[in-house]
């Protein structure tokens, strides 16, 4: 695991991470608490330096999850297939090695920029930001950033993205919302993939992985897809449609949103500073943070309609 978020620091390990990426021993992990706020600070600062690019170029970002092999590259190809001639697309692809991903993209005639994480288990800010200078966001609708396969740390970090997707497989098991609370609480809509192999993998459930899901005080949307052959992936495009159409409205107003973030995956496993946990969802719904802009000044041409 990486030395960037806290996943390889549990209670009681008194080999904790110091700034420099030594290891340091403390009687509470609170010098490591206090490493990780200040990298999750400075990743905070260029996410909204993200953001502001992606607005200025009226560009919907959107930050897709789920463990490896859940179908998020495949659903990248039947969603270029669908909307590939009315809606320009662009993809951010994170692996730890490989170009397989972003191969796969290119094929389709998108522009993808693949990153190559090495040791770390998901994307930050930084990375995301190193890798617009490759892409032409005038020429940009939609832009998926495909994270690390993770289930943990990717819902910690915010890239700049507007919305984050989790995917859910059915050969995953229907209790994983239960297990992964931190990621589905950070998801603005989730995705039940691989929908087609339900009829041969009975003991999973919509309705029970749904439920786990409202469990956690979630609201967002929770549909059912299939990529394979000619399977259905019509929500999905659905939702996207309507997202986008929300997002040109919200620029209208000179206003932006930032998706929940869910800092407490990344501190100890849940272990916050004071010791305490934090749930950001308490309340029955989901929180998003909606705000006017307050843009740096960038050197990229403005995208005419």
């Amino acid at each position: 695991m990486c030395d960037t978020c806290g996943c390889n620091i549990t209670p009681g390990n008194e080999h904790l991470v110091r700034a420099d990426g030594k290891h340091a021993k403390t009687a509470d992990g609170r010098a490591a608490v206090t490493v990780l706020q200040a990298l999750l600070s400075e990743n905070d600062h260029e996410a909204a330096h993200n953001r502001e690019h992606f607005d200025r170029h009226q560009v919907l970002a959107l930050n897709l999850m789920s463990s490896p092999g859940a179908g998020k590259t495949s659903l990248l190809e039947r969603t270029i297939d669908a909307l590939g001639g009315q809606v320009r697309i662009a993809v951010i692809e994170g692996d730890l090695e490989t170009e397989n991903d972003a191969e796969r993209i290119r094929a389709k005639g998108v522009p993808a920029v693949q990153i190559s994480t090495g040791s770390a288990c998901h994307l930050d800010a930084h990375m995301v930001h190193d890798a617009l200078h490759r892409l032409d966001l005038n020429e940009v609708d939609i832009l998926f950033i495909e994270n690390v396969g993770n289930l943990v740390c990717p819902a910690s970090f915010d890239l700049g993205q507007h919305r984050n997707v989790t995917l859910l497989s059915v050969p995953e098991g229907d209790d994983k919302p239960a297990k992964y609370p931190v990621m589905f609480r950070a998801a603005d809509l989730v995705l039940c993939t691989k929908s087609d192999l339900l009829t041969v993998l009975p003991e999973f459930s919509v309705e029970r992985a749904e439920h786990h899901l409202r469990k956690l005080a979630s609201v967002v949307p929770f549909e059912s897809v299939s990529t394979r052959g000619e399977g259905d992936i019509e929500p999905w495009l659905n939702w996207l449609s309507d997202e986008l159409a929300a997002q040109r409205s919200r620029l209208e107003l000179g206003r932006t949103i930032r998706p929940s973030v869910q800092p407490d995956g990344a501190r100890l496993h849940g272990h916050a500073a004071d010791g305490h946990t934090h749930d950001h969802h308490g309340h029955g719904h989901t929180h998003h943070h909606e705000h006017g802009h307050t843009h740096h000044h960038h050197t990229h041409a403005q995208k005419q309609d």
